[in-house]
Formats: C-alpha cells, sequence, structure tokens
C-alpha cells in the first residue's frame, strides 16, 4: 500500500509555501529599512527555513547547500580577519603614544605635537590625540622619538 505524499497542494504544503513566503517578505522590509542582513544568525535562520519548507517532493539540490555553507564559511574567515585587522591598526596606533608625530591638519597645514593617547571608534580609523586636536592615523607624515631631558 502506498501512502500519498502531500505535495505542494496540500493544506501543509500550502502553509509551507507562506512561511516560506512570509520569511523572504520580512528579509525584503529589513533590507528596504536599511537593516543589515549581512550577519550569520540572519544567514542560518533562512538556511533553516529553506530546509525544513522545502517541497519533499523536490528537496533542495545538495550542491547548492554546499555552496551556501562555504560562502558562509567564508564570511566568517573574512570577519575574523577585519577583526585581527582592526587589532593590528590599534597597536600600531598605540605605539605611538609618547612619541613625536607631525600631521596634516584639516586646513592642510603641518603640525607637530607629542601622542597623548590613541582610540579606535568602531569601525573607523585609529585617532590620536596630539595636544587637544583628535588627528586620523593617515594624516600622520612623520614619527620621531621624543626625547627625555
Amino acid at each position: 500500500m502506498t501512502s500519498p505524499i502531500s505535495g505542494m497542494n496540500s493544506p501543509a504544503g500550502a502553509e509551507a509555501a507562506a512561511a516560506a513566503a512570509a520569511a523572504k517578505s520580512k528579509a525584503a522590509d529589513d533590507l528596504k529599512k536599511g537593516k543589515d542582513l549581512g550577519d550569520k544568525d540572519t544567514f542560518m535562520k533562512l538556511l533553516v527555513a529553506q530546509l525544513k519548507y522545502q517541497d519533499p517532493s523536490n528537496p533542495a539540490d545538495s550542491t547548492q547547500f554546499l555552496a551556501q555553507t562555504a560562502q558562509f564559511t567564508q564570511v566568517e574567515k573574512l570577519e575574523d580577519m577585519i577583526s585581527m585587522m582592526k587589532a593590528q591598526r590599534m597597536i600600531g596606533a598605540s605605539d605611538l603614544v609618547g612619541k613625536t608625530v607631525t600631521y596634516m591638519d584639516q586646513t592642510g597645514a603641518t603640525q607637530t605635537g607629542v601622542v597623548g593617547s590613541a582610540k579606535l571608534n568602531g569601525d573607523s580609523e585609529p585617532t590620536l590625540r596630539v595636544g587637544n586636536t583628535d588627528v586620523e592615523l593617515s594624516k600622520v607624515t612623520e614619527i620621531k622619538t621624543t626625547t627625555q631631558q
């Protein structure tokens, strides 16, 4: 005796299709609102929803699934590299504390001063505190060791 397989025309299939459409619609709305959809959690939620609501008579292609998993791994590794680069930039900026730097100010004039501190503001470039001025690391043109007197 054979048992029928529920297709997309059955109530369960229609419910699955509606849930998948709702998830896709929410992702599209979030994208329109400017929300970041590139994080790991969103990727995993979409992948699980895709697998959960797939048509049993026409399952997802395993090569596509492996390709998506590989892309996910690449994104994770790139995020790790970005974090390491930020840390490296901050270490480089912190090494300048106590040293005399020459930099270009906002008017294009050359200024010189001793670096008092360094900070990293989120995704932006490290900033050095020279006297009462915040200077982006890329504006530094010369570095000198401050002599002790």
